[in-house]
């Protein structure tokens, strides 16, 4: 039995960017600048993100990975006196905006080849749609979905982005691959009913994504020669 894949739904950061490269410095800059140069403020705001201010870089299990910044905001503001979520949320919002992102390999090539091919492309990220469109630049419109968080069709590992991008492609499900760096989108990608692909531009390790992931590649760069071997194989 073949495998023909017709629609790809990436999530953002860790898949299309590399997460580390594209986040690790702007963290920090963020925790220093919340905590206005008090160093036990920094360490909690730290603690609470499970972020290492010394090596720059999140813990795998850090809840900024995979989650909303809606839980990000509630995990913050607590230890920010005066600070109101809604305020936070925008602040974070509009710095995040503006990060440098690192793509995970050189973007335009590869999106063109997949539609060249005729594979219909998406963009599921648990950032909020504004940035996300932001960080996409000129590669928004290579994409025939993009969806955050705030979209309105609810976070992952929640489904809701996946099977709106089939439904607005017209695609079935099963002939559709969801490709993350988290758990979290291998979770979503499964309860959509579409294959799952993991990669290892984020966090997490290849054993930590395999029991979810019908493949794990190094990164996306990868995806045409999975794609062909599925099409052509046993499925």
């Amino acid at each position: 039995m073949t495998t023909t894949i017709r629609g790809v739904i990436f999530d953002k950061d860790g898949t299309l960017f590399d997460f580390h490269a594209s986040w690790g410095a702007w963290a920090g800059g963020l925790i220093e600048e919340l905590a206005s140069g008090d160093a036990g403020r920094m360490a909690r705001l730290a603690g609470a993100l499970r972020y290492d201010l010394q090596r720059r870089r999140f813990a795998p299990d850090s809840p900024a990975i995979a989650g909303s910044p809606d839980e990000v905001v509630a995990l913050l503001v607590e230890h920010l006196p005066g600070m109101t979520s809604p305020a936070l949320r925008a602040h974070i919002n509009a710095s995040a905006a503006a990060v440098a992102m690192v793509p995970a390999v050189p973007l335009a090539p590869l999106l063109d080849r997949l539609r060249a091919d005729g594979v219909r492309l998406g963009v599921a990220t648990n950032d909020a749609e504004a940035p996300a469109r932001a960080h996409l630049g000129d590669l928004a419109g290579r994409f025939d979905f993009i969806a955050g968080h705030d979209s309105g069709y609810g976070p992952k590992p929640e489904p809701g982005m996946l099977t709106a991008f089939a439904r607005a492609c017209r695609l079935d499900p099963q002939s559709v691959l969801m490709v993350g760096d988290s758990l979290y989108d291998l979770r979503a990608g499964r309860a959509a009913g579409m294959r799952t692909a993991g990669v290892l531009t984020g966090p997490a390790a290849r054993d930590d994504l395999a029991p979810l992931a019908d493949a794990v590649l190094a990164d996306i760069g990868e995806l045409p020669g999975l794609l062909g071997w599925w099409a052509s194989g046993p499925g």
